[in-house]
């Protein structure tokens, strides 16, 4: 099985069973990467993810947290967390929430999600600096089966925020969140661009002033 995965191409989707899947987990040269499946294919993500994603998903994820503080939103954050449906679908979101009611549903301690015991996460996303079309595409469609409420793809190139709401396993297209007490994504937009020629304290200062008007 090991050396049948050492052959997949990396970084795109390939035809693969579930074992195979497994295979890859277990596999030490994918340590570090992000592996998808679904719909009997499997991606194993091993590009680096550079300054520029690194920064767009630590102002996003503070973002969030701000937001929810200051609007007494009770929610839990996921960072490249794996989430499985045993045999059909896993996923590694760059960032996941558990918002509301369900936010204590998974207790810590848990490692893997298993989808076939908890639900999944209220709002999922994925920043994307070099995989947009691949967010845009296949991703949408492993979110959209996976049934979570919300789903964002963080554009670093544009710093546009594509976002959607999931419902009966389809999506629309959203400006804001629905799941984050409607959240205006268009400030997250702009904070996006403002992190282009500030740090992250005098953004945050900015969002905690726009978040508290």
């Amino acid at each position: 099985m090991t050396q049948l995965l050492s052959k997949i191409d990396c970084d795109t989707w390939v035809n693969a069973t579930w074992d195979e899947y497994q295979g890859a987990e277990n596999n030490p040269d994918y340590n570090k990467a992000k592996i998808y499946y679904h719909q009997g294919k499997i991606k194993i993500e091993m590009s680096p993810l550079g300054l520029e994603h690194s920064r767009d998903h630590s102002i996003i994820s503070n973002a969030i947290n701000l937001y929810s503080v200051l609007k007494g939103i009770n929610l839990n954050c996921q960072d490249n967390c794996t989430y499985r449906k045993t045999g059909v679908r896993s996923a590694q979101p760059d960032l996941s929430y558990y918002i509301g009611e369900n936010v204590d549903v998974v207790p810590y301690g848990t490692g893997i999600v298993d989808l076939d015991i908890y639900p999944p996460p209220n709002l999922v996303i994925e920043i994307a600096n070099n995989s947009l079309g691949d967010d845009l595409g296949i991703k949408r469609l492993l979110y959209e089966n996976f049934g979570t409420q919300e789903y964002w793809i963080v554009d670093v190139q544009s710093q546009k925020i594509i976002a959607f709401a999931i419902n009966d396993g389809g999506s629309k297209k959203i400006n804001q969140s629905q799941v984050l007490l409607n959240l205006e994504l268009s400030i997250l937009e702009e904070a996006l661009q403002k992190t282009r020629v500030s740090n992250h304290s005098q953004v945050g200062a900015w969002l905690l002033q726009k978040f508290s008007t």
